[in-house]
């Protein structure tokens, strides 16, 4: 099939779509499920024949694809993320396109390769910092996990890891994929920066499941040696607040890494 065609409309995205049908494997499609259990309709593609799509797609008319795209499968949302990753265009436009798709993400699976796709951050780190902001302290789950995981892909270095400790600090948020977001986050910037990091959570006001999970995170690293794994795990709260909505804590809680 022609993926970097000058035109998309319906009818052509409609052949697509069975294209991508015509790829699905159904015990990949079950191995998804279980990994992410909030995503809905899973075909099952494999994401680095996603990403080959997706690269395709950019050198031809993305714009049209997206203006055409439709949001009825897991592989579809996955496709416009690494298209908008993919994409050569004035960072306005980007950070018009990112908002627009941050909406779409309603599961961890799509949020972090969305973060993974964005190396544009790399490029233009204060204009999509500001984008972040507007995130961090939304109500919803996963506009707050993406600028968390976004933060943690693109910002753990020198220039802003006081501004990244602060500001998980103040991340008041009952969703599980918020919680968890923000222990993988500071376990990578324990593994960056020990020390900075280690006076944070010594005086840390986390919430006792987001700290334990981060010493969990910490101690699960294969950059942190044995002797700093048996000091962390002794800072281990004993008392565990409760998350607000029922049967989180049963969630399978893997993560892209």
């Amino acid at each position: 099939m022609n993926l970097n065609r000058k035109i998309w409309s319906k009818n052509e995205y409609a052949e697509f779509c069975e294209y991508l049908n015509s790829l699905a494997q159904e015990d990949y499609a079950v191995f998804v499920e279980k990994l992410n259990p909030d995503a809905k309709h899973v075909l099952g593609l494999r994401i680095p024949i996603l990403r080959k799509i997706a690269k395709l797609i950019s050198c031809g008319n993305w714009r049209g694809f997206l203006a055409s795209a439709e949001n009825k499968t897991f592989e579809e949302i996955i496709l416009q993320g690494f298209i908008i990753g993919y994409a050569k265009a004035d960072i306005n436009e980007i950070i018009v396109l990112i908002e627009n798709y941050v909406g779409k993400i309603d599961n961890w699976g799509i949020c972090d390769s969305f973060c993974a796709s964005l190396h544009v951050a790399r490029k233009f780190k204060p204009e999509i910092l500001d984008l972040l902001i507007k995130y961090l302290f939304s109500p919803g789950e996963f506009e707050v996990r993406f600028a968390v995981v976004m933060l943690m892909n693109y910002y753990t270095d020198e220039e802003h890891i006081d501004y990244l400790l602060e500001t998980f600090g103040r991340i008041i948020h009952d969703g599980y994929y918020v919680k968890m977001s923000v222990a993988w986050a500071l376990s990578v910037c324990f593994v960056k920066f020990p020390e900075k990091t280690m006076e944070y959570l010594k005086t840390s006001k986390l919430d006792d499941f987001t700290y334990n999970k981060t010493l969990q995170k910490i101690i699960e690293s294969f950059r942190v040696d044995n002797k700093m794994k048996n000091t962390v795990k002794s800072m281990k709260r004993k008392k565990r607040d409760g998350l607000s909505h029922p049967g989180l804590l049963n969630k399978i809680s893997a993560e892209v890494s």
